[in-house]
């Protein structure tokens, strides 16, 4: 590995700025799914109130960047796409999510570098999530 392709920190909980950072990026991640037209369709597969989404894929997201596990300590393991079969989610959801959170990382002032990891890892995961179309 070259030294410029090392990642700074030694996880990306560490990398994108602690608990503060990852709390910033799912409130603005929130906040955009119940404002923009653009993410109807994400925001009308979650509940009339978006809390405990907030509060879950905070502590989902700590523990998933390397920080701490609120997640895995409260509930085990996160079983994601067993969690998610309840919901509807085709390549539309998956996109609206993706293009959500990536706009939430340019607002919130995710690294470059990190961004385009993360972005690349939510892909895999999101698609992974598909249960609907093909």
């Amino acid at each position: 590995m070259q030294t410029e392709d090392k990642p700074p920190f030694d996880t990306p909980y560490e990398w994108i700025g602690g608990e503060e950072k990852v709390r910033a990026l799912v409130e603005r991640f929130y906040d955009l799914m119940d404002l923009e037209p653009r993410y109807a369709a994400l925001r009308a597969a979650h509940a009339t109130t978006l809390e405990n989404a907030r509060q879950k894929l905070f502590w989902f997201l700590s523990g998933w960047l390397g920080g701490p596990q609120h997640y895995t300590d409260r509930f085990g393991h996160p079983r994601l796409r067993m969690r998610h079969m309840p919901f509807a989610i085709g390549i539309q959801e998956r996109d609206q999510w993706l293009a959500c959170m990536d706009q939430a990382m340019a607002e919130t002032g995710v690294d470059p570098r990190l961004r385009e990891r993360l972005r690349n890892s939510f892909f895999q995961t999101a698609d992974w999530m598909r249960n609907i179309g093909a």
